[in-house]
């Protein structure tokens, strides 16, 4: 592993993302492979919710919506997202979560396909895309259907029934990444709209929702956007579908919410997809990380995911070999997301042994080892330090302790 060693050395020092790593707070010794599920916490959010706590919140009261801008929050932000996915000003705005964004832009995108009620999504995409299209489904008396066919199979299964195609770009197990160009092409041909899940794009690959002609996207703002557990998710709306019903009609998103009037009338625009009061101190933090995101340049983060992909995936290789792990995918990332994936039969051990040596991964079922590779901070020696103490673990067979089989709540 010594040439390795090396070629990680020469690859941070030419890094050109290597000085956004002194922006997080991360520990020294700490090997953090899960920025794909929770971004890390950077140095400056604190402060930035401290000031929101004591100053705006603490002093100004409820001044602050105004004083502080709280009432702009969501389109603020969500215009700050809107470079990192490509999209224009006023077509993205911070609300809510992933979940419920899933539900305003399905229904949203229903109401502009009258005559045809079917929800179409992949077998294995991400759990809550297939309950909230389940609970459209229930909500409706069977009236809107839900269809899941095999992920390859997908272009063959558009036809006139089908109102709404729902995908994720990038597979949040194997990191498969999907041609948005083409498949909201073939979708039009159709006249079928597409959604499209951000989750594991969204500060991790090259996203251009204008010039791929997306209709509707949603995102978490917790992942690579480094917003925090729990931070506010992101929906964008294509200007063209802005005068889409918004089937959560709530105070925010009407015309006049200080008006207090009983009927709702639908602002004009994206903010009609505001629904509840904005959580003010997740925004915050979310704002933070955005612009943080927002000042790299995505063709050099994808440049070191691939690189980072490369030589995690290399140095995997004994592993595999000796070890009984599998590579989830090809050698080759161009078409993949920022984390790659191992199968192993005892991969929920592995992943506790990994933490107990202070290396964070993360588990999926039923044998997924997945490590995610957040170009802002982590290291090219990272990736070789990580394999080498999985390497310690799997030669000394400390992955069977009790311990490190026994499951936690949280995976």
């Amino acid at each position: 592993m010594s040439d390795l060693i090396q070629k990680a050395a020469t690859l941070d020092a030419a890094d050109p993302l290597a000085h956004f790593r002194d922006k997080f707070a991360l520990r020294d010794g700490l090997i953090y492979l899960d920025g794909n599920s929770l971004g890390a916490l950077p140095k400056a959010s604190a402060a930035a919710m401290m000031a929101a706590v004591e100053q705006q919140w603490g002093e100004g009261l409820i001044s602050s919506w105004n004083d502080a801008d709280w009432v702009n929050a969501p389109s603020r932000i969500g215009d700050k997202i809107a470079p990192i996915i490509g999209a224009g000003e006023g077509e993205v705005i911070a609300a809510d979560s992933t979940s419920v964004n899933i539900f305003k832009a399905l229904g949203a995108a229903l109401s502009l396909q009258e005559g045809r009620c079917v929800i179409l999504t992949e077998e294995g995409n991400f759990p809550t895309d297939h309950y909230m299209m389940q609970g459209l489904e229930r909500l409706s008396g069977g009236k809107i259907s839900t269809k899941a066919v095999a992920g390859d199979a997908i272009l063959d299964h558009l036809d006139t029934d089908i109102a709404v195609l729902l995908l994720t770009q990038v597979h949040y197990k194997t990191g498969a990444m999907r041609d948005m160009a083409a498949i909201n092409r073939a979708a039009h041909e159709h006249g079928v709209l597409v959604i499209w899940d951000l989750s594991h794009s969204a500060g991790a690959v090259e996203v251009d929702l204008t010039a791929s002609n997306a209709d509707f996207a949603i995102g978490c703002g917790y992942k690579f956007l480094n917003g925090g557990p729990g931070a506010p998710a992101f929906i964008y709306v294509a200007k063209r579908h802005q005068h889409a019903d918004a089937v959560l009609a709530g105070w925010f998103g009407h015309a006049r919410p200080f008006a207090f009037e009983e009927q709702y009338d639908a602002a004009p625009g994206i903010e009609r997809f505001l629904c509840g009061t904005p959580p003010i101190l997740g925004l915050a933090a979310l704002e933070v990380g955005t612009e943080l995101m927002g000042k790299a340049d995505m063709n050099a983060v994808r440049a070191k995911s691939l690189g980072l992909a490369d030589l995690l995936i290399t140095a995997m290789q004994p592993l595999c070999r000796d070890h009984g792990f599998a590579l989830v995918g090809e050698p080759d990332r161009t078409h993949y997301g920022s984390h790659v994936s191992f199968a192993h039969p005892h991969a929920y051990a592995m992943a506790q042994a990994l933490k107990a040596r202070d290396v964070i991964g993360d588990f999926r079922e039923p044998n997924i080892l997945r490590l995610g590779l957040t170009p802002l901070y982590l290291r090219f020696e990272d990736v070789i330090l990580a394999v080498s103490r999985l390497q310690a673990i799997c030669e000394s067979g400390e992955w069977d302790r009790p311990e490190f089989h026994a499951r936690a709540a949280v995976t």
